[in-house]
């Protein structure tokens, strides 16, 4: 079996096959025509691996030839002028030779087997845990093992982007490759790695990779200015206030960790992110045992720095007014005290009345009327803080107790209405308790309503009685109401138009006679004869120019 059939697929797909080594003659064997070749399936294995070997010649009659190595070796087979041998657990870099004689000469060759690793560790150290932007941190990767060393490189990564690549150095085994990086905010939460190249392409394989696990970074950007804090001045024992603090450009506003406390009590607080703004706000309540100067601090914490703001707040007691009257509901005519007293630095002042100082009591009395029922007292309360005065204002009002009265004015006590048209009576009374208030007809019993529109009729004519009552006693009013039928008026018109035609008739007569009598002829009678008949006598007819006779 020839050597080409021994390792056909060995030959035939490997793109470098050492086929000759230099060939070692022996001295006096000068014109050698038949050199000794060795071939190598790969140069290159794995640690731990195996590989085939073969020595041929082309010399007619070889006699001897074998593989010397330190490796553990194995014929696998052998021909005229080839052998074959497998050589296994390959741990190291190694020299192999080829050797045998032809006519009676020695034949030698040698080749290099190289051994490649795998890294046993490639970590890329850990990142700070905030980083401030616009400053360098460190990229730090630690390699060890791997081989050959010509062959490796370190590559320090952001994502998928290389930021460094460096070979490994030979020595020592274990390396440390560094980089600086200048963090920015695009860099928070970007994922950092390191990655080995184990490039053994030029030798006909491949190039590995071994990547470390990632790590995170956190960047932040946290102002210089201190945080705007504002609180009231004052609060008042047993009251509440919101307390704000807010903090601008902020990176990341998300991040930001805020403290708000009143003295050394932890407030909690809620706290809103708009852009790089972070607005926190906390409810205080005051106690008893804070009264006086305490302290409102917010801190605003991010990454590994800080901010905070400090500010007072006077929290007081406020007792009062309290405004009392000695009865709330007096009957009337009876003795009434009004009362207004605070607490003992305040002052007080009653109806414009002023206490004798702080801590007095303001009162007056008065005998209750009528007049004063739903009276409202006021008080006023102030407080002098800081040079501030605080003012506080109660009220209360009075009822007074008093009997019914109906009030004439909105009643009237006699009213004139037509038949079958629609009224409404309006009378009120006024009492405390209020009274009830019925009209009733006097003659018939039959109740009319009040303040309720209502159809009028010629049986509601007569006398009413109106009582108010209350558990305080009645009053009565007597309303007395005309009902007139709708045709009076018509028949009086009617009366009216015939008297006032009578009369214009009989003037209209009367001056018909007298024109008449003014116009009637005069008659002279003639004595001596009387015989004759009367006759007219004519006016005479005055020509123009002329006198009468």
């Amino acid at each position: 079996m020839a050597p080409s059939e021994l390792l056909p697929r060995v030959c035939g797909t490997s793109p470098i096959t050492l086929l000759l080594v230099c060939c070692l003659l022996p001295p006096g064997a000068q014109g050698q025509q038949f050199p000794l070749r060795l071939e190598v399936q790969t140069p290159v294995v794995p640690a731990g691996g195996s590989l085939l070997v073969n020595c041929s010649t082309d010399c007619p009659n070889p006699k001897l030839i074998t593989l010397e190595t330190s490796l553990f070796k194995e014929a696998v087979g052998n021909g005229l002028g080839w052998a074959a041998f497998q050589l296994s657990n390959v741990t190291s870099d190694s020299q192999v030779f080829c050797s045998g004689f032809c006519n009676n000469i020695q034949m030698k060759c040698s080749s290099n087997i190289t051994v490649y690793r795998f890294p046993e560790r490639v970590e890329l150290l850990p990142l700070p845990r905030w980083q401030p932007v616009g400053e360098n941190f460190t990229l730090r990767c630690q390699v060890a093992g791997g081989t050959p060393r010509d062959s490796l490189f370190v590559v320090l990564l952001r994502g998928e982007e290389e930021l460094s690549r460096q070979p490994a150095s030979r020595e020592p085994a274990e390396v440390e490759v560094t980089v600086p990086v200048l963090a920015g905010r695009d860099d928070h939460l970007a994922n950092f790695s390191c990655r080995t190249d184990l490039d053994l392409r030029p030798q006909g394989l491949r190039l590995f990779q071994n990547i470390s696990a990632p790590r995170q970074l956190r960047t932040f950007a946290l102002p210089m200015t201190t945080p705007h804090l504002v609180v009231p001045r004052f609060l008042e024992v047993g009251t509440t206030s919101s307390l704000n603090c807010t903090l601008d450009g902020l990176f990341p506003a998300s991040e930001v960790q805020v403290q708000l406390a009143l003295g050394h009590q932890t407030l909690n607080s809620t706290v809103e992110s708009h852009g790089n703004t972070i607005t926190a706000t906390a409810t205080a309540t005051a106690s008893v045992g804070q009264e006086g100067t305490q302290e409102v601090i917010c801190n605003m914490t991010l990454g590994s720095d800080s901010r905070e703001a400090r500010e007072n707040l006077t929290i007081y007691s406020f007792q009062g007014p309290i405004l009392n009257l000695s009865e709330r509901s007096a009957p009337e005519g009876t003795a009434v005290v009004v009362t207004c007293l605070a607490g003992p630095r305040v002052r007080v002042t009653l109806e414009g009345l002023p206490a004798a100082g702080p801590g007095q009591p303001a009162q007056f009395q008065l005998n209750a009327t009528e007049r004063d029922d739903r009276r409202i007292f006021f008080c006023n309360a102030s407080l002098e803080m800081d040079g501030n005065i605080l003012q506080r204002n109660s009220s209360v009002q009075l009822r007074v107790l008093y009997g019914p009265k109906i009030d004439q004015a909105k009643c009237p006590q006699r009213l004139t209405w037509k038949d079958k048209t629609i009224h409404l009576l309006q009378c009120q009374a006024r009492g405390n308790p209020d009274p009830q208030l019925h009209c009733f007809q006097e003659s018939s019993g039959v109740e009319v309503p009040i303040g309720i529109p209502f159809l009028v009729g010629l049986n509601y004519s007569g006398t009413y009685s109106c009582k108010a009552a209350s558990s305080r006693g009645t009053h009565t009013l007597t309303v007395v109401m005309n009902v007139r039928a709708q045709n009076s008026h018509a028949v009086t018109i009617v009366l009216g138009v015939l008297v006032v035609l009578g009369v214009v008739t009989i003037v209209a007569a009367l001056l018909c006679v007298f024109s008449v009598q003014k116009r009637s002829d005069i008659y002279h009678v003639n004595q001596g004869n009387t015989w004759l008949p009367l006759t007219s006598k004519q006016p005479e007819v005055v020509t123009s120019g002329e006198n009468p006779s």
